[in-house]
């Protein structure tokens, strides 16, 4: 039977990392004459704050050894919180064995040290803690006649239930448990997801911190919550510094991430516009405000209401151009001050600072499904002019081929079928998300217009029949891009050879479902 009745709190073990509020939660303890056994620096730190703490190597009359990396491993502590006080008080007294009634305990920051660039294996597995889960799950599991805490933020829950009852109830006992072994469960994920390195092993472990509540999700209708990597500290939406502006939505943070992601493609100056996950306006050059104009008067109509995009820092006029403009999201390495200044005058405006960062990550990209999870790595291939092979009698200009490499930056962000127009560093037309290429197609050159003249049409995969080109025929698009590997492929290059059109295959392709 376990025992669900109030348990006295009459010795409790400390040892933690995160220190914060331990000394006066101890303090308290220490008020309702509760021993206190702890070790190194967290006795330490109790001792200069005034509490009368016992020594576990005292206690266990074993000292620590091995630098520390056994200390709380003993019988005398294991055992002190295993026993079922109403069957095993005969092994305890035997044994000198006192009950622990109450293991406050943290770990050793695994994931903020292996986040760090310069963490190597030696270090990662020095940082690994094993008393510390040894101990907790030890208490977690004894939840009959122990408490346990491994987040600050109960200590006062503990002490109220103390104070105001003169215990603790079987009802918190049991949350505290659960709480310990997801605890213990998201370090030991964190530990295995850094051990097996890259590639897909035959186990795989999620865990995530929740970062905060959602108003809703992608709908008034749906229920959602932000959770975030533990630990992580690189350059996202999540770690980034929110100037101003309403509380982040789940479209904000989906679109603000693809446009994030789409922006980290490119070294030049460049500004990326996106809105309903697809990226509707690209440019490059190398002044920001000029890059922004180009990117936004894209698909002006399609910018309204998104979501903007720049990997340099956002300048006054740059600023101001941006606030004539109604967006939902501005992000940006940093910003002058005098373009927040501009910015404030747009109150719902959110304004991210992200800090420098770098080109793309390989990580793994999670989707569920019923059943299960499907799991990919993301794409983040790059093409490079060796990469293309020139399949038609027309030869693409140099001018064309940087294009080319352009669109292909940017098609991979978009919703298949994609089919992407673009010129002079700047896209043109797009066509997303659509049932048959040639309608992409078709939605791309109505997006370009007269624009398309002289373009560059990237197809993110092989085109199925000759349709494709038929329909650009009269579009005096100089060049198309596409993956090749089409039976008809031969039927395509005819086709590009018959118009006057120079194509380029990539033997790869950019689907994004």
């Amino acid at each position: 039977m376990i025992n669900k009745k109030q348990t006295i709190i009459k010795r409790a073990l400390i040892s933690v990392f995160d220190k914060t509020g331990v000394l006066d939660f101890a303090l308290n303890l220490s008020k309702k004459n509760i021993e206190i056994l702890s070790s190194g620096g967290t006795a330490e730190i109790l001792r200069k704050g005034g509490v009368n703490v016992l020594d576990v190597s005292d206690y266990t009359s074993f000292p620590e050894i091995m630098d520390g990396r056994v200390k709380t491993i003993n019988p005398l502590i294991e055992g002190g919180i295993l026993g079922l006080r109403d069957v095993h008080n005969q092994d305890a007294t035997d044994n000198d064995i006192k009950w622990i009634d109450l293991v406050i305990c943290n770990f050793y920051p695994f994931s903020e040290t292996v986040s760090k660039k310069d963490c190597d294996l030696i270090v990662a597995l020095e940082n690994i803690d094993i008393g510390g889960p040894t101990m907790i799950r030890s208490a977690a599991k004894n939840l009959g006649w122990v408490t346990v805490a491994v987040d600050p933020n109960d200590y006062s829950k503990i002490i109220g239930e103390i104070n105001g009852n003169g215990g603790v109830s079987f009802n918190t006992r049991r949350k505290l448990s659960s709480k310990a072994f997801g605890h213990t469960a998201q370090y030991d994920a964190i530990i295995h997801g850094y051990l097996k390195g890259s590639g897909l092993s035959q186990k795989l472990s999620l865990t995530y911190n929740k970062h905060s509540e959602m108003r809703y999700g992608e709908n008034p209708h749906q229920a959602a919550a932000a959770y975030v990597i533990p630990g992580n500290s690189e350059p996202n939406v999540f770690n980034a510094t929110m100037h101003q502006g309403k509380k982040l939505s789940y479209n904000n943070i989906m679109d603000a991430d693809g446009a994030l992601a789409c922006i980290k493609e490119f070294e030049e100056v460049a500004c990326v516009v996106v809105k309903h996950a697809n990226p509707c306006g690209v440019a490059i050059g190398d002044d920001i405000l000029d890059v922004y104009e180009r990117a936004f008067n894209a698909d002006s109509l399609s910018a309204f209401g998104g979501i903007i995009a720049l990997n340099r820092t956002c300048t006054k006029e740059a600023a101001i151009a941006i606030s004539k403009v109604f967006v939902e999201v501005v992000l940006a390495p940093d910003f002058e001050q005098e373009a927040l200044e501009v910015f404030k005058k747009k109150k719902n405006l959110r304004v991210l600072e992200l800090g420098k960062f770098d080109k793309r990550k390989n990580k793994i990209e999670v989707r569920n499904v019923d059943g299960g999870i499907l799991v990919q790595d993301t794409d983040i291939k790059t093409l490079t002019r060796k990469n293309l092979t020139v399949v038609t009698k027309k030869q693409p200009t140099e001018e064309d081929l940087d294009t080319a490499l352009f669109t292909w930056k940017v098609l991979k962000h978009t919703k298949s079928n994609g089919i992407l127009i673009a010129k002079g560093g700047t896209t043109i037309g797009l066509g997303a998300g659509q049932v048959s290429r040639v309608d992409a197609v078709h939605m791309a050159l109505r997006k370009g217009g007269e624009a398309v003249k002289g373009g560059v049409l990237a197809s993110d995969a092989f085109f199925p029949f000759r349709d494709s080109v038929d329909a650009i025929k009269d579009s005096e698009i100089n060049t198309i891009i596409q993956p090749g590997g089409s039976i008809r492929d031969q039927d395509v290059i005819e086709a590009c050879d018959e118009y006057g059109i120079s194509m380029v295959f990539t033997q790869t392709r950019c689907f994004k479902h």
